[in-house]
């Protein structure tokens, strides 16, 4: 797409639609688009990130393979889910504005939660944030071999340094500034890809508007 571009429309992935067997159990349409449409998020801005797309490539070809368990997490909201309809309302102006209604159909399902070693410690950060796990072990589509989950911050809020081992691709949608050990505090704006590699050192922050994003984790089977 060119810069004067005012919208520039990106077809769905249909090259390697994910395809449900007669063997496999049953996907629903809301789970199945938001898959669908983040993978599409993702390949239509590879270009601007080249570890993106073949860090995200098993991640999908796992989706598409077989289909997990359906996970029974119960709906829960934290206070920080108050900033959630601003944060989409940003998302629908990136590129793919479908994933942000995806990701809205979803919501009502999903369970937020704080990060494990968060304390209630009078700082913004215990209230300000929340992850909700989509396809993993107890989200929303149960698989040992990948890792699909959101992220919300609020406004001034800067989530901690942290690492795990396994790489991974974020989809900006709304807000906040990436560091990682290899790259300076940057701001991706809505449809940027973040890719942080295999135990790397990294940390998102927050300013005025909150942040929301898509993460997208190979694991191993």
């Amino acid at each position: 797409c060119s810069g004067n571009d005012v919208r520039c429309e990106v077809p769905l992935v249909r090259q390697k639609p994910f395809i449900q067997g007669r063997s496999m159990k049953h996907r629903d349409a809301t789970l199945q688009a938001f898959y669908d449409l983040t993978e599409t998020a993702i390949l239509s801005r590879a270009d601007t990130c080249k570890n993106a797309g073949p860090a995200a490539k098993p991640v999908f070809d796992a989706l598409r393979k077989n289909v997990g368990s359906k996970g029974s997490p119960a709906p829960e909201r934290l206070p920080v889910c108050d900033a959630l309809e601003s944060a989409l309302h940003v998302a629908g102006t990136a590129p793919i504005p479908e994933l942000a209604a995806a990701l809205s159909d979803l919501s009502p399902r999903l369970q937020w939660k704080r990060r494990s070693s968060s304390q209630p410690d009078g700082t913004s950060f215990h209230d300000g944030h929340a992850n909700a796990l989509v396809a993993g072990l107890g989200g929303l589509e149960e698989r040992e071999d990948v890792w699909v989950g959101i992220s919300l911050l609020a406004p001034h809020v800067r989530y901690p340094d942290h690492r795990h081992h396994p790489e991974e691709v974020y989809v900006s949608l709304a807000g906040g500034s990436w560091w990682n050990a290899n790259m300076d505090w940057t701001t991706h704006g809505p449809g940027g890809l973040i890719y942080n590699e295999p135990n790397v050192l990294h940390a998102m922050r927050t300013e005025a508007q909150p942040l929301l994003a898509i993460w997208c984790l190979w694991v191993g089977s």
